[in-house]
């Protein structure tokens, strides 16, 4: 069906992609994984038509392509679905389907009628409950991702590349994708499937290639490989730890909130971090974690309650407030919250430091390079230069460049709001190493994770949330993923003690 030869990808000091080769069959669901920076999107780039590659030559259907541009590519069947979905949200869900491809008349204008009963034919084939003519502003996520799967089959797409599929979906959700990707499969589309999510791959696909600094290291059939065959093939070494804990020495109390209250989104949080300590917040989608961490750092007020700060009550009605204590916050969404994209490594990396680094008003240039250097050599930030704009890097080095930001300033709290989302198993490593490291200089950490592992595995107590509310407390010694999912989903009020 497709098929790639010797593909190669050039850009400024950078290899993106060396002599890649393999073939992707008709009706399969293929996985596409590796470590952030290993090419995967660079390569589906080069299939889609929005990069061009250096040399090598891409089949498909034993003809020669080379698309100059993504309408190319979809008017030639392959079609690509992003984690950032390209919809119109003042639009319905039928106009987004047929954007670019309005069906008209023999007069030449739209004829809508039509247009709407090819939508819900469309809507019906893939056995889901969508409204055609609602605005698709108002639906979930997993609701949109269905109308981008509507719209490539709209234009007869033959191979349909997903990157990151699951990223903001709850677990039924998945299960619905999953459905609508075999049924797919089942009526001969094939399925290019991203995804660092390990065992996503093993329940859905039936071959796997791995990609490692831009070479391809294996196609393999799934049912004949074990996750551990995996990540060694794509981090190019066997993972001794997944989740390398510490047993940290835990001091004084450096955060502590009372009663915390915001109409609707949080009801009467209670809960103190000490230095030294991880503690992770649990919960499903929607529970309040990540308001929670937005109202303590003072991005969302508070209608009621007290927060501690080393033992003195403190107001915090913005970041500036919350940074000035000592307090620092990873966003759940890096690109838009966490960085400035458009800036470069050094410039990111100095931000929360200008303070620190300016004199008389001036930035001091040998301070700023000095910083930035230890940054990138201590968080391993993979860059062709300091001057290298973040938009270029990939997740984990991006993820990478705001951690060090905040370690550069030395705060003495972190909030983490998903640390690793959508990064590879070997960049996760690499973030719970460095996690470590900040709890050896004695900082603390307050944790949000939507993968129960990683809150298990990182985490000294735990935290479960539902509706806004603290449902349990546990600590590592007592926590399980059974107890969790119990407080998290059936609520009730379970604290667990040390001895």
């Amino acid at each position: 069906m497709l098929q790639f030869e010797n593909v190669t990808k050039r850009f400024p000091g950078v290899l993106a992609l060396d002599s890649v080769s393999f073939d992707v069959l008709k009706g399969e669901v293929h996985a596409l994984v590796g470590e952030n920076g290993a090419g995967k999107s660079t390569l589906i780039k080069i299939v889609t038509g929005v990069y061009q590659k250096t040399s090598g030559s891409i089949l498909f259907q034993g003809k020669l392509i080379d698309y100059q541009n993504p309408h190319e590519a979809l008017r030639n069947g392959i079609a690509a679905i992003y984690q950032e979905l390209n919809l119109i949200p003042a639009l319905t869900v039928a106009e987004n389907i047929f954007m670019g491809h309005h069906i008209r008349n023999e007069r030449g204008f739209i004829d809508w009628k039509k247009m709407r009963e090819e939508a819900q034919k469309l809507i019906d084939f893939l056995e889901v409950d969508v409204d055609i003519d609602a605005k698709v502003g108002t639906l979930g996520v997993a609701k949109k991702q269905v109308v981008e799967i509507a719209k490539a089959l709209s234009l007869n797409a033959q191979i349909l590349i997903m990157d990151e599929p699951t990223a903001a979906l709850a677990k039924k959700e998945i299960e619905t994708l999953f459905r609508i990707i075999k049924y797919l499969k089942s009526k001969g589309v094939t399925i290019i499937y991203i995804s660092h999510h390990l065992d996503e791959i093993f329940a859905i696909s039936d071959r796997v290639t791995v990609l490692r600094d831009g070479k391809h290291v294996a196609t393999s059939n799934t049912a004949t490989l074990t996750i551990d065959d995996l990540i060694k093939m794509m981090v190019g070494r066997k993972l001794v730890e997944q989740f390398p804990y510490m047993n940290h020495q835990v001091e004084d109390e450096v955060l502590r909130v009372e009663n915390l209250k915001r109409k609707g989104v949080l009801h009467n949080i209670n809960f103190s971090l000490k230095k030294g300590q991880i503690v992770g917040i649990a919960g499903m989608v929607g529970s309040g974690r990540t308001e929670l961490l937005r109202a303590i750092y003072g991005l969302d007020p508070l209608d009621g309650g007290k927060i501690f700060v080393k033992g003195n009550e403190v107001t915090i009605q913005s970041p500036y407030d919350a940074i000035n204590l000592g307090i620092a916050l990873l966003p759940e969404e890096r690109k838009t919250q966490g960085l400035v994209l458009l800036l470069s490594v050094t410039d990111n990396i100095g931000l929360p430091s200008l303070t620190k680094i300016s004199n008389r008003g001036f930035i001091d240039d040998t301070k700023l390079n000095h910083i930035t250097s230890e940054m990138v050599q201590m968080m391993n930030i993979k860059t062709p230069s300091y001057d290298q704009k973040v938009m270029f890097l990939s997740g984990g080095n991006q993820q990478k460049v705001v951690l060090g930001k905040w370690f550069a300033r030395e705060c003495d709290i972190y909030l983490f709001d998903e640390p690793t989302r959508g990064i590879d198993v070997g960049a996760k490593v690499e973030i719970y190493h460095l996690m470590n490291k900040l709890i050896e200089r004695g900082a603390a950490i307050l944790m949000v994770s939507s993968e129960l592992p990683e809150i298990l595995g990182m985490s000294d107590q735990i935290l479960v949330m539902k509706e806004g509310k603290i449902t349990g407390t546990l600590t590592r010694q007592n926590a399980n993923q059974e107890e969790v999912l119990k407080l998290a989903i059936g609520g009730g009020h379970l604290n667990g003690r040390s001895d």
